[in-house]
């Protein structure tokens, strides 16, 4: 079956999950703002799902197009070939979400789509009433001006939720987030890693699922693995492949430190369900007392802001700190993430690279210095 994807995704990311995909032999992937489009067959669903590290679904494309009122929609999704991907008894919900556009309400849209998609089944089908009491298969609608995209999510429970993070501390970063920091900050198999404020764990293990080519879906269930369409025997064959290729055994070493003793408890049992501990040293340790224990390291840290902004004072000595510790020298490089848009006057020092990023609905900006 000839399918088309989209991924929605973090702004800023697009670029790196065209490559991701590009690595797993996907050679069409076509960036727009927040979501990439690509497309290949029943396969290819499950390798993105498995192995997408930045991404945040997968979702096949059902029909795009643009409709103005709500009875040109209701024909064009009627005219859509959904009844391809649902079984009679599929448990199909909707939602999604309309920005800058002439039809607006979600709850109408829902409605309109719902009832389109039935119209559509009955002509497979030849049922008035469907029941619903089989697997899900979740349609999602995107509705940016004027432009619908109606899709069939293979997901399930979002990307980033790799399935090790059970508990966490107070607004923590996303999974795809940190594994995108840890892409633009060009960490390597032979580097040394460091966090010296980690809290709940995720840059590091995200760092350690990249160094060591772990496969971030490798150990959570998907959506996809309940369609009728969906092949097991491949899924269990790419899952074994991804398996064999994990490398534990290279020089990448993780330190991530914390001052909190609950956080460095949290990030523990996370790195021990990533089955990443053996890569990772973890230590209740301030931020002033941090020394740096090899002779070269990439620093990569989440300091304090948003939901977890401390009084002005205290996040000022900080960056006091960070001023002192970080230090420019031959073999290291520091990457801090923050949505304090004075940063750089505050430390003192103009970025060698700034990227902007999202951390959910809080706009970022990832400081890097390498020189």
């Amino acid at each position: 079956m000839d399918l088309k994807f989209n991924i929605p995704c973090l702004l800023g990311t697009e670029k790196i999950i065209k490559n991701d995909l590009t690595h797993i032999g996907i050679k069409d992937a076509r960036c727009e703002n927040g979501m990439v489009f690509f497309t290949g067959n029943e396969k290819t669903m499950v390798q993105a799902n498995i192995s997408s590290r930045y991404a945040e679904r997968v979702l096949i494309v059902l029909g795009e197009f643009k409709a103005f009122t709500f009875d040109e929609l209701f024909e064009k999704v009627k005219a859509l070939p959904i009844y391809e991907y649902l079984p009679k008894d599929a448990k199909f919900p909707v939602k999604g979400y309309s920005l800058n556009s002439t039809l607006f309400s979600v709850s109408d849209i829902q409605s309109i789509v719902k009832k389109a998609i039935v119209e559509n089944l009955k002509k497979k089908y030849h049922l008035e009433v469907f029941p619903e009491t089989g697997d899900l298969y979740q349609i999602q609608f995107s509705v940016i001006k004027d432009r619908f995209l109606i899709l069939l999510d293979t997901t399930g429970p979002a990307l980033h939720k790799r399935g090790y993070r059970t508990d966490s501390v107070l607004a923590p970063i996303k999974e795809t987030l940190a594994a995108s920091i840890c892409e633009f900050s060009s960490l390597r198999p032979y580097h040394t890693f460091y966090d010296p404020m980690c809290g709940s764990g995720t840059i590091a293990i995200e760092a350690v699922y990249k160094a060591c080519n772990i496969a971030p879906g490798i150990n959570r269930n998907f959506s996809f693995e309940n369609f009728h369409f969906s092949n097991s025997d491949f899924t269990k064959d790419y899952r074994d492949k991804c398996k064999s290729e994990i490398n534990l055994d290279n020089d990448f070493r993780a330190f991530a430190f914390d001052n909190s003793k609950q956080a460095i408890e949290i990030a523990k049992e996370n790195a021990k369900r990533a089955g990443v501990e053996s890569k990772i040293t973890f230590k209740i340790q301030d931020l002033a007392d941090f020394e740096p224990l090899t002779e070269r390291g990439t620093l990569i840290t989440n300091p304090p802001y948003g939901e977890r902004l401390l009084e002005k004072s205290e996040l000022s000595s900080i960056y006091s700190i960070m001023r002192e510790k970080f230090l420019s020298k031959r073999g290291w490089s520091y990457n801090i993430i923050t949505s304090d848009l004075n940063f750089e006057e505050e430390f003192h020092k103009k970025a060698d690279k700034r990227r902007k990023l999202y951390n959910g609905m809080i706009e970022c900006n990832l400081y890097s210095y390498y020189k």
